[in-house]
């Protein structure tokens, strides 16, 4: 059994490949059971065990996650996973892969997946909502599929986003640190989000026509990162349905009658499969809602597999 770390992962994926494999996954008939979550009493807070399990005819996967809140007292990362990937065949175990890298390059994939049918064609002002882990990935997967040249970086702690400027003008692009939300939103045409935030970030006076919202930070009923109005203006897809549920950004809004389950325009499936159309105009506003799903990482855990074994 092989082990595949952050290394491994930088050096099997592309985001234009990462891309089109997500695209052929949800196209595909893959057993996506749902997600487990288990509560585990500990005496830092309660912790969660998550298990994401997918299959097809060629591999059987399942990601492990434990998120332990507690663990900023011991200066840990709250969330931590493994990726277990095995034979669909025979059952045998064909490897481990570092969970927390798979997921950055899965979610950004994602994102991007989404932006292919919903952002305009020229879309090339990205301004980039949280300066965390994930955020150098959502950069380099929207530029991956859009004419993104000029990036906006906001972050609450202004040191990490420019922390996060610097590789980005290493690898071309014109990152700039701003203070003003409001003047960076009305200037995007695309707003991606990637926060913890329990208020709302992005407002939906501050959008021009035309703009694409990526939402991706809000996996809690009790987190918001756009308020009501950007959910009354924009067309709404979600990576998956599971979104309505686990996402304050819709189920806050969804509970409070701002707007309903039938606003939800598609999903990911939906998109990819043609069943929904995605942009329908230019000026029209949309917006994408993502909370991960366990097929996002078999299509990626699969892709790294082959790859390096064909190395």
């Amino acid at each position: 059994m092989r082990t595949i770390g952050g290394d491994d992962i930088a050096r099997a994926l592309t985001y234009p490949a990462l891309v089109e494999a997500l695209e052929a996954a949800f196209r595909s008939e893959i057993e996506v059971p749902v997600r487990h979550h288990h509560r585990i009493a500990h005496p830092r807070g309660d912790a969660t065990l998550l298990l994401m399990p997918a299959w097809a005819e060629e591999f059987l996967g399942c990601k492990l996650v434990t998120v332990f809140p507690g663990n900023a007292e011991l200066e840990k990362p709250s969330v931590y996973g493994a990726y277990l990937l095995m034979s669909g065949r025979t059952g045998e175990p064909l490897a481990v892969i570092d969970g927390r890298p798979l997921t950055a390059w899965r979610t950004a994939a994602a994102s991007a997946l989404a932006a292919t049918y919903l952002a305009r064609q020229d879309a090339a002002h990205l301004v980039m909502i949280g300066a965390g882990a994930l955020a150098p990935h959502l950069v380099r997967a929207h530029a991956s599929v859009r004419p993104i040249r000029r990036v906006s970086l906001w972050n609450r702690t202004r040191q990490r986003a420019e922390t996060l400027a610097f590789p980005l003008v290493w690898d071309g692009f014109e990152a700039t640190v701003g203070d003003d939300l409001e003047r960076l939103v009305r200037d995007a045409d695309i707003v991606c989000c990637a926060t913890l935030s329990t208020a709302p970030l992005v407002h939906g006076q501050w959008l021009k026509p035309g703009t694409h919202v990526d939402l991706v930070g809000s996996f809690r009923p009790d987190m918001r990162e756009a308020d009501d109005d950007v959910l009354r203006r924009a067309r709404i897809f979600v990576d998956t349905r599971v979104a309505l549920q686990e996402a304050g950004d819709l189920a806050d809004p969804i509970r409070r009658g701002i707007i309903g389950a039938a606003d939800i325009q598609g999903d990911l499936f939906d998109l990819c499969r043609g069943r929904v159309e995605g942009r329908a105009s230019a000026e029209e506003i949309t917006l994408f809602k993502s909370v991960g799903t366990a097929l996002e990482d078999f299509a990626a855990a699969m892709l790294v597999w082959r790859r390096l074994a064909a190395e």
